[in-house]
């Protein structure tokens, strides 16, 4: 009845079996991908924004509009909120089921991800810019194995017994944190949604997506495998919207328990304070970064120049842990920055639909103004352009694999987070003076070491401050090793039986007994 009044009500979504799930009107797009499902999800219903109103979604490889997406606000939010709260009321169908059911429900959701797996790649490339190839293989492979990487986790969450002086029993009970607000950012849009809805499913709590609106699609298209998959009504929530009105409704909303969010160190303190001054709601950040990767003289250098090209220019630039500042010892500087020119030169610009293509164009011409912004910034303070430093094309918002050379740590594209298919290469001298400089940042996501003395590598990633140090490679991710970061790369941990702690409240029970047994 509450939800009747709020004007969500009726039957649920009905979804398609044996192929892709259909809306009632897909909308037609140029490129030919069809869209499915351009409205709000509340209640396991699409329906549209309360206003009405709508924004577009491009294609980053045209610039051209794909569709007009609902503008969700506050009073959208108001009523996933309260679909949500319904739906983990005390006796309702998802506060009845067993553990080992959701983890059913998550697997049952990672299958029918795996069967619409080309549609969704399709749609993620139309909407984002990513290379098909990296799509299909790297962020939806991610993606389905955390949603069942979770679903084992869900009848395994456990408290334990703990022995206290005197007759009493404590035992601990870990309990789902209730409604969640989770906003996602643009340049993993599936994946993040995966590493956020799963673990929170799992522990049994509810949700309010709010996906990025530059790449709303692919979320949309995951709210329907949910509500296909058999999630009662009100677990899972889509809110497309801006982040101004539907991102700041969630993190202000005093009946959301917790916010979980992926983006900039700039939003993230602001969600930081809105959950504050709102109802003190937990929250998890995963923001930005400006990783060292530190190359010694001792390190295979083709590996070593390929994992750092992978580590900066993969996904565009577009990664928070990219490796974007690269530090290389002095003694195979010279040689480094040549191979490392020459590989980028070599990088395969185009279409990201096309198979071969390694690059595809930037999110948005906000993001394109930018990157072109910092790399004039750094050509103006005396940093050398090898290669780059352009736009790609006449069309769409591609810029070519740049490299700078003789980069100093003053300088902005040294401190600043491009963002951006930008290296840069700077020179060191010792071990020491490496580490130094590496943690000489306001960051600490991730970083970086090449090299083959086991003693450098221990030193330099115990010594350096970051979430995750990788040791001669870059850019491994999977569904049980924790993530997140340290100083302004945000706190909490996503992913692994870390990722649990997120959204699980920890519940002490203490009985008295009328005798004690030890």
């Amino acid at each position: 009845k509450k939800l009747v009044a709020a004007g969500v009500g009726g039957s649920s979504s009905s979804g398609g079996g044996g192929g892709v799930t259909r809306g009632d009107a897909p909308c037609a797009t140029a490129s030919g991908i069809p869209v499915y499902y351009n409205r709000l999800l509340i209640n396991n219903q699409w329906v549209a924004a309360a206003s009405g109103k709508t924004f577009a979604t491009l294609n980053p490889t045209t610039g051209e509009e794909i569709c007009q997406v609902a503008r969700g606000d506050v009073a959208d939010v108001d009523r996933a909120v309260l679909a949500a709260r319904l739906a983990f009321e005390l006796g309702s169908e998802w506060r009845s089921v067993d553990a080992s059911a959701r983890g059913r429900l998550l697997y049952r959701l990672a299958d029918l991800m795996e069967r619409d797996r080309e549609y969704l790649a399709q749609l993620e490339v139309l909407d984002g810019g990513k290379t098909y190839m990296d799509v299909f293989n790297v962020d939806l492979n991610l993606a389905i194995k955390c949603f069942r990487y979770y679903a084992g986790w869900a009848d395994k969450i456990q408290g334990r017994t703990v022995p206290i002086d005197g007759p009493f029993l404590a035992y601990t009970r870990h309990e789902p944190v209730g409604v969640v607000g989770a906003i996602t950012p643009w340049n993993f849009p599936v994946l993040m949604v995966a590493w956020k809805l799963a673990p929170a499913l799992a522990c049994g709590n509810v949700m309010v997506l709010k996906p990025a609106e530059q790449t709303p699609l692919t979320a949309l298209y995951l709210g329907q495998l949910a509500v296909e998959a058999g999630f009662p009504r009100g677990v899972v929530n889509v809110v497309p919207g801006l982040g101004p009105e539907a991102g700041s409704a969630i993190t202000a909303h005093m009946d959301v328990d917790k916010v979980a969010f992926t983006g900039s160190t700039l939003v993230g303190r602001k969600i930081a304070v809105s959950a504050a001054q709102s109802n003190l709601k937990r929250v998890t950040l995963e923001l930005g970064g400006k990783s060292p990767n530190i190359v010694m003289a001792d390190a295979d250098l083709e590996e070593a120049v390929e994992a750092a090209h992978h580590a900066i220019f993969f996904n565009q630039g577009q990664c928070c842990c990219a490796g974007s500042r690269t530090y290389v010892q002095e003694e195979i500087y010279d040689e480094f920055v040549r191979k490392s020119v020459a590989r980028a030169k070599s990088r395969v610009v185009g279409d990201p639909m096309e198979p071969g293509v390694e690059h595809g164009p930037q999110v948005n011409a906000a993001q394109f103004d930018k990157i072109l912004a910092l790399i004039g910034e750094g050509r103006k303070q005396g940093a050398r352009l090898m290669c780059g430093g352009k736009r790609w094309g006449s069309q769409g918002y591609f810029i070519e694999p740049t490299v700078f050379a003789d980069v100093t740590d003053e300088m902005t594209i040294a401190r600043e987070e491009i963002f951006g298919p930008v290296q840069v290469i700077l020179k060191f001298r010792t071990v020491e003076e490496a580490i130094e400089r590496a943690n000489d940042t306001d960051y600490g996501l991730a970083c970086g070491v090449h090299t083959k003395n086991i003693d450098v590598a221990l030193q330099m990633s115990n010594q350096i401050r970051a979430g995750t140090c990788w040791i001669n490679t870059y850019d491994v991710l999977e569904s049980s090793v924790p993530f997140g970061g340290y100083k302004a790369s945000g706190h909490g941990r996503e992913l692994g039986e870390y990722g649990l702690q997120q959204y699980s409240e920890v519940k002490t029970v203490t009985i008295k007994l009328n005798h004690k047994s030890s």
